[in-house]
């Protein structure tokens, strides 16, 4: 559940090269010229001058020139990072307006419309009596902005997860009112239903379904001793699943929307292994019109950010097809997108992927060791094949959400059977051409 702010490129005066080895060349050139030469054109460049002084003010001027410019440099990046805060403060104050009037004017006076109340507004002592007043044996978890309890509504007769925010984050307030503003409007089998909310003095918090099997993290990550791991066709329908909950953010919300935090602890499941995209905080409207991109502050958590986007702080669509590249191939190698108990050349998931992507030799030293052989070869390459597109450095490169949900749709179908032996060898079908740049690679396989 937890988030943090991925680390970019700053600019400091280290970025800027002093040329000292090329002055002292210079400096020595010059030495070596005869006096009158040395002289000629003394009129227009004062460092043309033969005395000492005059070569350590022409060094003097060099240095101070670089310096002028890096100084110039720094403060327009820190003019343009200023202007970034100045217009998500604005949109996060727009959020947090639209939340007030919703819990005011029950969504009378909402941008969002009536269809918002899909989501009920609930008292602080509603709350209180859900959670036999926070109880600490229905406590479930701690995330980065606050605390998550079981609780039980006795009208309804419902089990919810009650997400409590820290009242002393700002960042937390802004996550509650993108998380109300984006799943009240949002209805999905692949998202995670928001029953309600309750903003309350300073009481923030957020009321789903409850989910039983929990997350994804914890059946790939923090398996029990007695915990069964997940077979090769339940990781299928859970990354169709998961990709199918993004495709509706992406093309079929108006307007439509960029995750920004997919992860296994935000991936629930429900019965069945159903997956479910949660945690909406970090959610954004994604570009419109001629737009390519939206500039916002760098958010996500480290190992799932695409590279282009924590360099730029450009959070484009593509950001998220590479975080969905990233759970496929936790699914499909029980590995972390970050180990660092691993050797450090794996430590991080895609930087070890990369080179064994070059030969489909190496393949099945990739899968998960907890599957014993019990898998499609020729799924796994076409997986395998979805994922090195997904995690492609340039953005341009990944493909768009329909050709990952048609792709991962068609590998649900292609189902193991432990008792088909020739499984492996037996010549798959193929999807059909012209759908796509990902239909088109896996085809290969």
């Amino acid at each position: 559940m937890g988030c943090f702010g991925c680390t970019g490129h700053s600019t400091d005066d280290s970025d800027f090269p002093r040329n000292k080895n090329n002055r002292r060349n210079a400096n020595n050139s010059n030495k070596n010229k005869p006096h009158d030469q040395r002289q000629a054109g003394s009129g227009s460049s004062s460092c043309s001058s033969s005395s000492s002084s005059s070569d350590n003010l022409c060094s003097l001027s060099y240095v101070s020139l670089v310096s002028v410019l890096g100084f110039h440099l720094l403060e327009v990046k820190k003019a343009s990072k200023e202007s970034v805060r100045k217009e998500e403060a604005s949109k996060d104050e727009e959020l947090l307006m639209e939340v007030r009037n919703l819990s005011l004017h029950g969504g009378e006076d909402s941008k969002v419309g009536k269809a918002i109340m899909r989501a009920q507004l609930f008292t602080f002592d509603q709350v209180i009596a859900a959670t036999d007043n926070f109880r600490p044996d229905y406590f479930l978890g701690e995330g980065g902005f606050g605390k998550v309890y079981k609780g039980f509504l006795e009208d309804t007769n419902e089990v919810v997860a009650i997400k409590q925010l820290d009242q002393d984050s700002l960042q937390g307030s802004r996550e509650f009112a993108a998380e109300v503003l984006t799943l009240s409007t949002a209805e999905h089998p692949n998202l995670v239903k928001l029953i309600g909310f309750c903003a309350e003095d300073e009481q923030r918090l957020l009321l789903y379904e409850y989910m039983p099997l929990g997350s994804l993290e914890n059946h790939l990550h923090d398996l029990s001793t007695d915990q069964k791991p997940l077979d090769w066709n339940t990781r299928m329908e859970i990354a169709a699943g998961m990709a199918r909950g993004l495709e509706y953010l992406h093309v079929k919300m108006k307007p439509p929307v960029i995750y920004r935090d997919l992860k296994c602890s935000n991936i629930l499941l429900g019965e069945g292994y159903h997956a479910r995209l949660s945690d909406f905080g970090l959610a954004r409207v994604g570009p419109s019109g001629d737009k390519t991109h939206v500039s916002t502050r760098v958010m996500g958590t480290y190992g799932y950010c695409a590279p282009d986007y924590a360099m730029t702080g450009q959070l484009t669509f593509k950001s998220d097809i590479y975080s969905l590249g990233v759970v496929l191939l936790e699914l499909i190698t029980g590995r972390k997108a970050v180990d660092y108990s691993k050797d450090r050349n794996e430590q991080y998931l895609v930087a070890w992927a990369r080179p064994l992507f070059k030969d489909r030799r190496n393949f099945s030293q990739m899968v998960d060791p907890l599957l014993q052989g019990q898998y499609p070869m020729k799924g796994l390459y076409q997986a395998l094949a979805v994922a090195a597109m997904c995690v492609q450095e340039q953005p341009n490169m990944r493909p768009a959400i329909s050709d990952v949900v048609m792709a991962l749709n068609y590998l649900t179908v292609q189902k193991y059977d432990p008792n088909n032996s020739a499984q492996s060898s037996r010549r798959s079908m193929t999807l059909s051409p012209g759908k796509g740049r990902v239909a088109d690679h896996v085809k290969r396989f």
